[in-house]
């Protein structure tokens, strides 16, 4: 039984280790977000504020300020990264745009 466990996370390995190689083969290294026409800076008008931060914020338990917030990072910068939740390098003024405390302003 012993064996069986260790031949068993070997081919795991194994296998891991085939797909980040022919992900890194493909250009594309596991990052899903590359094309920076959808979601980089001025990407996005004002008007389309409201509905990209309704998916931003979609999944959070704190709906308002997080409403709030993006929709104040998205008027300035005009982008909002994609996902819920992090992807925030595609946009650099969203990233980098801090609270006085020095924390991210932008969620």
């Amino acid at each position: 039984m012993a064996k069986f466990a260790v031949v068993f996370l070997l081919a795991l390995a194994a296998i891991s280790m085939l797909q980040t190689l022919a992900m890194a083969a493909n250009g594309r290294g596991g990052h899903h977000y590359n094309n920076k026409n959808l979601y980089g800076p001025g990407s996005l008008k004002s008007y389309q504020c409201p509905s990209q931060c309704t998916r931003r914020c979609g999944r959070t338990q704190y709906h308002k300020p997080c409403m709030f917030f993006c929709q104040k990072c998205c008027s300035k910068c005009l982008c909002v990264p994609p996902g819920y939740y992090g992807n925030k390098a595609v946009c650099p003024c969203y990233n980098n745009w801090k609270t006085k405390e020095g924390g991210p302003k932008c969620p």
